[in-house]
């Protein structure tokens, strides 16, 4: 187990919320409701006087965690060797582009390309133009 959570590998940290903060308060509640067995429809349904874009924050945060963790406990058998293409089947390959080293998209060994997309959805979400951690400003497109 002490493998599956090395810091040379690509589990992170999970993103927390601040105790005491509405986004906090939103989690706990969506937490409580997921862990309860409850209709997973109803679960992210969205509470009475929240904001949308709050709620979805707090989800998408918490999806992130959450795939993390699962990778985190499959990455020491998925190396460069043994899943050298990124891919969803037989039929579908995922290739990376990033605009920045990878300007076309290209194909990568699963564990390189699963390293650059959890690092760029992490940016994503330390981002405060997108997810800002004061509740009520959300950059609108």
């Amino acid at each position: 187990l002490k493998q599956v959570f090395n810091k040379d590998k690509t589990f992170r940290p999970k993103r927390k919320f601040e105790p005491g903060t509405q986004r906090f308060e939103l989690h706990k509640r969506a937490q409580a409701s997921l862990n309860s067995g409850v209709d997973l429809k109803a679960a992210v349904q969205l509470p009475s006087g929240e904001e949308q874009n709050d709620w979805v924050a707090v989800h998408v945060v918490d999806f992130f965690n959450r795939i993390n963790l699962i990778y985190g406990t499959i990455c020491e058998f998925c190396t460069e060797r043994t899943c050298p293409v990124m891919s969803g089947g037989p039929r579908y390959e995922y290739r990376w582009q990033d605009d920045l080293k990878y300007k076309k998209p290209t194909a990568l060994p699963a564990p390189q390309y699963m390293n650059l997309l959890m690092d760029w959805i992490e940016v994503q979400i330390n981002n405060e133009d997108i997810f800002p951690t004061s509740v009520g400003k959300c950059k609108e497109e």
